[in-house]
Order: C-alpha cells, then sequence, then structure tokens
C-alpha cells in the first residue's frame, strides 16, 4: 500500500520544517536567554539591565555583536567553549628524560621507582604521578622502547608476535533482585574413571536439578541448562555460574538464543554461589556416595536412580530455608488458587 502526503509538495513547507529543526536543536535555553536580556537594554537602557540582570556594559556589546555577525540567527548567542586558546605543555628535562630512558633500557621498572631514583641521584623531586605522565608523554612520542613478547612456532618456524587476549567483562549479580538459578559441576573419580554431575538450582524456590555426563563440555552445559529450563515450573530468566571452561562457548551461545542474561561469581568466591554448594554436599552425602559405582561403570542407570531422587528431593523433602516445606509446594503456595490446583500433583485429601 502506498503512502501519500498531503503536505510533501506545500510551498515553503520544507523551509519551514528546516526552520523548526534549527529553533529545536541549534539554539540553546542560553542564547534565548541573552536574547531576551538584549531586547530588554534595547528598551530600558543600561542602568536597568544592570540592576535586573547584573550583566555588564561590556558583555551586553558583544553580544550584540555576536548577534550582527551571524546575521541576527539566535544561534549565534549560544555559549562558546571556555577552554585557553594556549594551554600549557609538560616539558621533561632532559637529565629526568636521559635517566628514563638509562634505567628503562635495564628493566620496565615503574613510576615509583623512577620518582625514587631521580631524588636519590639529586635530579629532581617528583611524585610517581607525575613521572607516570611523564612516561605517558614519552610512550605516545616514541621514545620509549615497546618490547614486544615473541614465540618460536614449532609447525612454520616463524617468531610470532604474542598478542594478549582482549578479555569480555563478565556480569556480577551484585544488586539484582528476582528470579537467579545458580549451577555448578560436581565432580568425581571412581577407580580412575572420572565423570561430571551438572547441578543447578532456584535460589528462591530450592527447586534443584543434576545430571551426569561422561565430559564437562560447553555442549553438555548448555543440553543440560536446556532440559533443566523444561523440567522446571519456574521461569528461567538469570543464571549465576563460576568460571569453569564449562560454562562457556555452547552455553553462552544458548543463554543469548533464549535471552538469559549470565551472571558470573568472582574468582576463588564460592559464598556467592552458597545455594548450589550447599545442594552439592547434600546430593554428594545422600545420592552420589551410594551410587559411585553406577556412575563410573552404568552412567545411564546412574541417571535414572538420580531422577528418583530428585523426585523425592523436590515433591517430599521439606526445607528450612522455605518453612519446612518441599521445593513443589512452595511454588504451589505462591500460585493464585485455581492454578494451584491444576498443578499441584498430589491428589491426596
Amino acid at each position: 500500500m502506498r503512502i501519500h502526503s498531503k503536505i510533501a509538495h506545500t510551498r515553503g513547507f520544507v523551509s519551514t520544517y528546516n526552520e523548526a529543526l534549527r529553533l529545536r536543536d541549534m539554539i540553546t535555553r542560553k542564547a534565548e536567554e541573552r536574547a531576551r536580556i538584549l531586547a530588554f537594554w534595547q528598551k530600558h537602557g543600561d542602568a536597568a539591565a544592570k540592576e535586573a540582570f547584573t550583566i555588564s556594559r561590556p558583555t551586553l556589546f558583544r553580544w550584540q555583536n555576536n548577534l550582527h555577525a551571524g546575521s541576527g540567527k539566535l544561534e549565534a548567542l549560544n555559549p562558546g567553549s571556555t577552554a585557553p586558546k594556549n594551554r600549557r605543555k609538560r616539558t621533561i628535562p632532559e637529565s629526568v628524560k636521559d635517566l628514563i630512558l638509562t634505567e628503562r633500557s635495564r628493566e620496565r621498572i615503574g613510576k615509583e621507582k623512577l620518582a625514587l631514583l631521580l631524588k636519590e641521584d639529586g635530579i629532581a623531586t617528583l611524585s610517581p604521578s607525575t613521572v607516570g605522565r611523564m612516561l605517558d608523554d614519552m610512550k605516545r612520542a616514541g621514545k620509549l622502547p615497546n618490547p614486544r613478547k615473541l614465540s618460536f612456532s614449532g609447525k612454520t618456524g616463524r617468531l610470532n608476535e604474542r598478542i594478549a587476549p582482549q578479555y569480555k567483562k563478565k556480569l556480577r549479580s551484585n544488586g539484582h533482585e528476582g528470579a537467579l538459578v545458580k549451577a555448578d559441576t560436581v565432580v568425581r573419580f571412581t577407580n580412575g574413571i572420572k565423570r561430571y554431575i551438572l547441578t543447578a538450582i532456584d535460589q528462591e524456590t530450592k527447586f534443584a536439578f543434576a545430571y551426569g555426563y561422561p565430559s564437562h563440555g560447553s555442549q553438555h552445559a548448555a543440553e543440560f541448562m536446556q532440559t533443566f529450563k523444561d523440567v522446571a515450573p519456574i521461569s528461567l530468566t538469570h543464571v549465576q555460574t563460576d568460571n569453569g571452561s564449562e560454562f562457556a562457548n555452547h552455553f553462552e551461545s544458548y543463554l543469548t538464543t533464549e535471552g538469559i542474561i549470565h551472571f558470573h561469581i568472582y574468582p576463588r568466591s564460592p559464598q556467592m554461589n552458597a545455594e548450589i554448594e550447599r545442594f552439592n554436599r547434600t546430593l554428594s552425602e545422600a545420592f552420589i556416595s551410594k551410587n559411585r559405582h553406577l556412575l563410573a561403570y552404568d552412567l545411564p542407570a546412574f541417571n535414572r536412580e538420580l531422577m528418583d531422587w530428585l523426585l523425592w528431593y523436590n515433591t517430599r523433602r521439606p526445607h528450612w530455608s522455605i518453612g519446612l516445606i518441599s521445593p513443589l509446594r512452595y511454588i504451589v503456595n505462591q500460585l493464585p488458587a485455581e492454578e494451584s490446583h491444576m498443578l499441584w500433583t498430589s491428589t491426596a485429601p
């Protein structure tokens, strides 16, 4: 369907539109205020303008000249930059520069040590911050050596420059309010066989899930999160994990696709994941320790037994943190009466 504008070919429309944009975007409130002061000055004179606005006569004449130079357009009264035209430039004495170059040629020492050496040699008494600014100036001028880290490639036989990787800033859950699922990995060795149990628990309802895997790849972690989303009677919007490799790559891609926000805990800070750490202990003591043989030699059977235990954990086991009721009963208690009757699986009176 074609849309026709009734004012597209109206005479003077474009100029009026451009003038409206100019008035909206280019003329500041300060310019409008100055225009009013100039009008008052021209009508009532110098004394009245000075008493009413405390503006000096030279300032009024300067504004008037700016307005004339701008062909009467109000944007000529917009405040200009107050930055000084001639800025001071930092100069580095040659003696200071020579010492920095000499010491930096031996070792890459920092500004604090350089400030101490300058003082001991009687060259200058400078603060470490001043020396740091001098170092920045010399780096920008290309006067400081810029050592490159090289690595030898056994495949090509060439030296390649090692470039530090750029790490993505990780989100933290500080100040977050609302739903949050915490996930972790339990690792167990049995007769030299290594197995991984991925675990997750909802921070509020304490609904938990776990599943055993032969490796800790991120593909397994993504599948686990999808399974948790399918079986958990809660919405999955935010997930918090540690910085393990299983919670990267495919796991990150899955969360991004599903619109789930991923929080990371700080390194060596398991207290930020206290709920999942406590669940891991309960799972280890109550189930994993009794099924180590299945975990090592029959992983499908281990997971089947684990599902039965999780059903008991989520539907029967009382939890102190939610008032000595099971997670599923806690979830149902938060629902309206109609939805509660629809979702509660127990029909016993």
